[in-house]
């Protein structure tokens, strides 16, 4: 039997369309990585709206944050207590805290299927009070569970490169900068001192 052109095209688009579901169906937790997916995609939107109550909502009363700087906040009060001193608090160190976060891998399962550990990147932007805004790359693992069937973040730890990144170049050019200044003002002022020396040695 002669299969046309348009029979091919027909077959390629049912297969490209058919290979999605029967992944699914080879996977038992398809189910499961599409519902932590939607709690990632909500947690990222709640942060990006500095609504820290939003934030906590995914997470279980008990749960612990590991944040950039090393802190640990356990449970919701400590996490909204340290989002306030950040963000939002009179003293704050932060005006605004943006993130754009991809997952790197298939969310591993545990036990019954009921714990799930996934990590990830994060493109972050701070805007510090107390200076310009500066970007920085950052890693993210997560543990999630599924309690009274809710998938729900029970631990969050947040890390970044510390040999490497926007800050410590910051850094290095300030130092930079100063070497070059101090020696600059170095050779005027030894220069002016020889050029003074020469006069009073003339005057003499």
């Amino acid at each position: 039997m002669r299969i046309t052109r348009s029979t091919r095209r027909w077959l390629g688009l049912l297969l490209i369309l058919m290979t999605p579901l029967a992944a699914a169906a080879n996977d038992p937790h398809a189910a499961d990585r599409q519902a932590l997916r939607t709690l990632f995609t909500e947690m990222e939107a709640s942060i990006n709206a500095q609504d820290v109550e939003r934030m906590i909502a995914q997470m279980h009363p008990q749960a612990t944050v590991t944040w950039l700087n090393g802190e640990v906040s356990r449970g919701h009060d400590e996490i909204r207590a340290y989002y306030q001193r950040m963000v939002k608090g009179e003293q704050r160190i932060l005006d605004r805290y943006l993130t754009k976060a991809k997952v790197a891998a298939p969310a591993h399962f545990y036990g019954n299927g009921d714990v799930a550990v996934a990590d990830g990147t994060m493109e972050d932007e701070f805007f510090p009070v107390a200076r310009g805004p500066f970007r920085l790359s950052s890693n993210w693992t997560s543990t999630s569970a599924r309690i009274d069937g809710r998938w729900q973040v029970v631990s969050m730890h947040l890390s970044s490169n510390v040999f490497t990144n926007s800050l410590l170049a910051e850094a290095k050019q300030a130092v930079w900068y100063a070497g070059g200044g101090a020696a600059l003002l170095g050779i005027v002022v030894g220069w002016l001192l020889g050029h003074r020396r020469r006069k009073v040695d003339g005057a003499v």
